[in-house]
């Protein structure tokens, strides 16, 4: 221990010389932002000696935020070892801050890979098996290799208990070194329960000792005796639920003090791959409670059962797709939000570069960033000039996505994560098809949360079948309605609100109802179904869209005055065979105005054009070019 104090002290020393390197072309971004907001990610592997090529390579293709693989806390030969690593870590940063850019380091959370372990007296598991996760009946998290892809033939890969407390003081000090080293993020890959590998899926681990007597400390609760596993209607077994989400969040939030605590400008950003659905649950990474404490997330996000490769996505899947990325953006309350997905894995019969086109098209339109990566890899493309094309262009339009979004007249959808929490599959139908058809009808909407409820400032706020509220969000909705807004409870009614004039129920709830009929015939299902649904609603049209159904559009004003849509057309695609959309035509922005403004378009891909309105009272209506991809419509008045 006494070495480890003397390379903290070192790495210490480093971080005064790694501020002087720091970026030198810092940009001014709007107030709250950072870079992590502008992000255009490219990942590549770091063994030392190679930073200057890395950072020449990224500069090539015009990425803005360099990932580097160089995992010390996930693999036992560093972990015991930081030095060389944290070396080039130092390294990397050095020359990303001489070339303007930025650069983050991965890291793994609880999983620890120790190589030949078949070949080795020493690994993790034999030196501490005290550390690993366990399932109920005392198993420990223990693979080896073709258990996952990245685990090589020989190797041992845990899963480590976070409670593990010697486990985690090193762990903590080698976030504190890294941070030393000037790098500007600590990149966190999926901090969770062992719950996703085979034969594990249900176990609800874990139960090892330091993680059951944590349990018993903050609830007075045997683990091993006191839950009914997988019993939701287990008032114990919620307990447990909650724990285990709010484990991750402190690990989390843990990580980010101890980073900033020597670089005060670093950012934390996990990795995590359940979204908004049930999987939450099960790993105990929740996306909504670690926005909070994070810098950014990372979101692998594969939306609840959909298919995961843009080149097989059906417009379905694009749909739920974006449900996902703006609830995230709700979630983040201005924070960034990166998404590394993929695109394309050979698929012989989908060209890749339409496949990464339509990929960051999705992304960007729900203000998220787009991540660069081939098949199932973090690094590399799966076509470089591609990558250049769609970074320059992002970047030449930066502001147009990333500066803030604010609402206009929106029509509030409620997401509950109490309700995912205990009943994730109700919910998410429901929270789905209503968004579904906001999407489709084109009114404007924004996703509200217990974090943003006080500051919903829209005429309707619609409940998806929220199952789950505390006082406080009841109170805040009785005075909602008491105020003449509209609440539209769909499904379950747990308000506690009475006959109020303004509430109207839908015991039946359409966003179910037109979920399933997207499930059975997406190309048939129309939202007009619903007609009654849209006829409870206030509010969500003063700016007036007309476009096909196959079309989700998103309304939202920027801090430079732009009233702003964002169009992503789904039509025409069909996985596994055709990754090239059918042009939307006849598209029509109408927008309230009593001055004349400027009317501008910008095609995805493409440049700006310049739109003449057509005036009819009080309102302004643009006929808007011909939609391929993707498109932004924003208009300028006079008077701001």
């Amino acid at each position: 221990m006494k070495l480890r104090g003397r390379l903290l002290i070192f790495f210490l020393l480093l971080c005064a010389l790694a501020l002087v390197a720091a970026p030198n072309s810092e940009k001014q971004y709007w107030d709250g932002q950072t870079w992590t907001n502008y992000v255009r990610i490219g990942a590549y592997g770091l063994r030392g000696g190679d930073a200057a090529r890395i950072v020449r390579n990224a500069q090539e293709s015009d990425v803005f935020g360099i990932e580097v693989d160089n995992d010390i806390e996930g693999r036992y030969e560093s972990f015991l070892h930081p030095e060389e690593k944290l070396k080039a870590i130092h390294d990397v940063a050095e020359e990303a801050h001489r070339a303007g850019n930025y650069a983050f380091v991965y890291i793994a959370g609880t999983e620890c890979i120790t190589a030949h372990a078949d070949q080795t007296p020493h690994t993790l598991f034999k030196d501490r098996p005290d550390w690993l996760q366990r399932d109920i009946n005392g198993k420990p998290a223990i693979f080896g290799g073709g258990t996952a892809f990245w685990i090589a033939p020989g190797d041992e890969d845990v899963w480590v208990s976070p409670y593990a407390t010697e486990w985690r003081k090193i762990y903590m000090e080698h976030v504190r070194q890294i941070a030393a080293t000037g790098i500007d993020g600590i990149y966190v890959d999926i901090p969770y329960w062992m719950t996703h590998f085979e034969g594990w899926e249900n176990t609800w681990a874990s139960f090892d000792d330091y993680t059951v007597a944590a349990f018993k400390e903050r609830t007075g609760l045997d683990a091993k005796h006191d839950l009914k596993l997988g019993d939701f209607s287990d008032p114990a077994f919620r307990k447990w639920v909650e724990f285990r989400i709010q484990t991750f969040t402190d690990f989390m939030s843990e990580i980010d003090r101890n980073a900033k605590s020597v670089n005060l400008k670093i950012r934390t950003i996990p990795e995590i791959y359940p979204g908004i659905e049930e999987e939450v649950v099960r790993v105990g990474a929740d996306v909504y409670s670690l926005y909070a404490v994070v810098d950014a997330i990372a979101h692998e996000y594969e939306f609840g059962g959909g298919d995961h490769m843009a080149s097989s996505r059906t417009p379905l899947d694009w749909f739920r797709y974006q449900v996902g990325m703006y609830s995230f953006r709700a979630f983040a309350q201005g924070k960034a939000t990166w998404i590394l997905n993929y695109s394309w894995d050979g698929d012989k019969n989908v060209d890749k570069r339409e496949s990464m086109m339509n990929l960051a098209m999705s992304h960007i339109m729900a203000g998220a960033n787009f991540w660069d990566a081939p098949g199932h890899s973090m690094a590399g493309s799966n076509d470089l000039p591609t990558r250049k094309k769609i970074f320059s262009w992002i970047e030449a339009h930066e502001k147009t996505f990333y500066l803030p979004r604010s609402p206009i007249d929106p029509i509030g959808v409620y997401f509950s994560p109490q309700t995912r929490n205990f009943g994730a599959n109700e919910l998410i139908a429901s929270y789905r098809g209503i968004l579904i058809l906001l999407m489709q009808k084109h009114l404007e909407f924004q996703i509200v949360t217990p974090r943003t409820l006080a500051d919903f400032r829209g005429q309707t706020l619609v409940l998806p079948d929220v199952r789950v509220l505390g006082e406080t969000e009841k109170n805040w909705l009785h005075d909602f309605a008491a105020r003449g807004q509209r609440l539209v409870i769909t499904g379950a009614d747990t308000t506690g609100i009475g006959n109020l004039q303004n509430v109207v129920r839908f015991p039946e709830c359409p966003g179910k109802a037109y979920n399933q009929a997207l499930e059975k015939d997406f190309e048939h299902a129309s939202p007009d179904s619903q007609q009654k649904f849209f006829d409870s609603l206030q509010g969500g049209n003063r700016v007036q869209i007309k476009a096909g159904t196959h079309v989700a559009t998103s309304v939202a004003r920027t801090p430079d005055g732009h009233t702003n849509v964002f169009f992503a057309n789904f039509a025409g695609l069909r996985g596994g065979s055709n990754p090239v959309q059918t042009p939307q035509t006849d598209v029509e922005v109408t927008v309230p105005s009593k001055t004349d403004g400027k009317g501008f378009f910008l095609p995805y891909l493409g440049e700006t054009q310049a739109i003449q309105g057509s005036r009819r009272g009080d309102v302004v209506t643009f006929a808007l070019p011909p939609i391929t991809k993707g498109a932004v419509f924003w208009y300028e008045s006079d008077s701001k």
